[in-house]
């Protein structure tokens, strides 16, 4: 993705203004975070010119520094910046309900059909798509984020630490931080970092803002969870999955597939919410809806909730769930950005700081191969046989279990979106309906 170099600011937009393109935004936003940055760079930079180019990248690097979807975070940024906390708001809002409506209705479609014959067919071949551009997502993040041998070598770690030793994401992601800090101090060079150049403007001294600012939204974010610990208490379903998607939004650095894997191992072995063929299943809904990918996590707490719903019905608990899920998933988004906005120039100048992104940026390339080897497994294979060397704990597939049907869709959208370019969607409904015709094949 590469942008113009200038862009002259026009006239700021109204309240309205400002409501009507975010909700345009938020039910266009298909083709992940590249896609959905893209579409919010042209239609706000370079048609409507609101913010400057160099607003929109710096705007850019600083929610790379936050926990959460960065696209999501960007339109709150852009929203705050024209219009102050209510434009934050409504831009943040409108970047999530239409794929939280859609990834509901479809939740709950699933939740009812997921053991019918012909739903299974139509998402073998949605999984394969998908397998393609998880792939697409690794070469593309490598190829921005991998700019030193160094930062190659800290990739590589991390899949191994992943995928041999079964390392928890989140100190993988600590440890590539803390790590990153140490070298941006004695040699930044092997980070290939540069000194922030210009001006910092802005709020001369912003902490009455920002303090405000977290006090309200950590109330905001915990609202909910203690109503759940007030009415049905801490063994029930809605807390745990509370609980989980909060811890989850902590950190969640570098973009919804670098945390996949880890909500994966979580919410399949640990957990026990669903299957893994099931979050497989999951991942391809999200994919086929507009909206921040992580919206995968409303998916997953339908079904969790909805399996073990008492005293609700199991639809009523898996969309209280669900609603709860995309809450404490989304609403810390908002904390960071209101909080530390007003930061956004001086943080540009911290070099520890952008030592310790670019360290974690690197291990995400490596957090994200192991989603795309662990995915590929999923839906190329049924069965698995576990193997344990010493630290290492593998789980490999057995070769008679190798579905030719998804290997056959797979290596057609490989071609189709990584070679050929092909938009996502109309190889999404071309690999559901080869799914489906497939299958008829004995």
């Amino acid at each position: 993705m590469t942008f113009s170099q200038d862009s002259e600011v026009g006239r700021p937009p109204d309240f309205a203004e400002l409501l009507r393109v975010s909700a345009r935004v938020g039910c266009l936003s298909f083709g992940g975070p590249a896609g959905q940055i893209a579409l919010m760079h042209r239609e706000l930079v370079e048609e409507r010119r609101w913010i400057s180019e160099e607003q929109f990248l710096h705007a850019l690097n600083f929610c790379h520094l936050l926990p959460g979807p960065e696209a999501q975070q960007l339109a709150i940024w852009i929203g705050w910046k024209l219009h102050g906390i209510r434009g934050g708001l409504v831009a943040g809002l409108l970047f999530v309900i239409p794929g939280a409506i859609v990834i509901l209705a479809l939740s709950v479609l699933y939740g009812l059909a997921a053991h019918l014959a012909w739903f299974a067919a139509l998402f073998l071949g949605i999984k394969a798509a998908v397998l393609a551009i998880v792939v697409q997502a690794v070469l593309r993040i490598a190829g921005k984020a991998l700019t030193t041998p160094f930062r190659k070598g800290a990739a590589v770690v991390a899949f191994i630490a992943l995928f041999l030793f079964n390392a928890p994401f989140p100190v993988v992601v600590l440890a590539a931080g803390a790590i990153g800090i140490l070298v941006a101090r004695m040699r930044p060079a092997l980070l290939g970092l540069k000194d922030g150049t210009g001006p910092t403007t802005g709020m001369p001294r912003p902490w009455r803002h920002s303090l405000w600012s977290i006090i309200i939204g950590l109330a905001a974010w915990a609202a909910p969870m203690l109503a759940v610990l007030a009415l049905l208490g801490r063994d029930h379903v809605l807390w745990r999955i509370g609980l989980f998607f909060s811890k989850l939004a902590v950190v969640t650095f570098g973009g919804a597939y670098a945390v996949l894997a880890y909500m994966a191992q979580q919410a399949v072995s640990t957990q026990h919410w669903l299957s893994a063929t099931e979050m497989a299943d999951g991942l391809g809904l999200a994919e086929t809806t507009p909206g921040p990918l992580i919206m995968v996590t409303q998916f997953v707490g339908y079904l969790a909730a909805f399996r073990a719903p008492a005293p609700f019905t199991p639809i009523a608990s898996g969309i209280l769930a669900a609603l709860l899920t995309t809450w404490v998933t989304f609403a810390p988004c908002f904390l960071w950005v209101f909080a530390l906005a007003p930061w956004i120039e001086r943080l540009e100048h911290a070099r520890l700081l952008k030592g310790a992104l670019a360290l974690v940026t690197s291990a995400i390339v490596g957090v994200i191969a192991n989603l795309s080897v662990w995915f590929a497994l999923q839906v190329l294979f049924h069965n698995f046989q576990p193997i344990t060397m010493g630290p290492m704990a593998l789980s490999l597939p057995i070769p008679s279990s190798f579905d030719w049907r998804a290997g056959l869709i797979a290596a057609a959208c490989v071609w189709a979106i990584i070679s050929a370019r092909k938009p996502v969607i109309p190889v999404l409904i071309l690999a559901a309906a080869s799914g489906s015709l497939l299958s008829l094949i004995p």
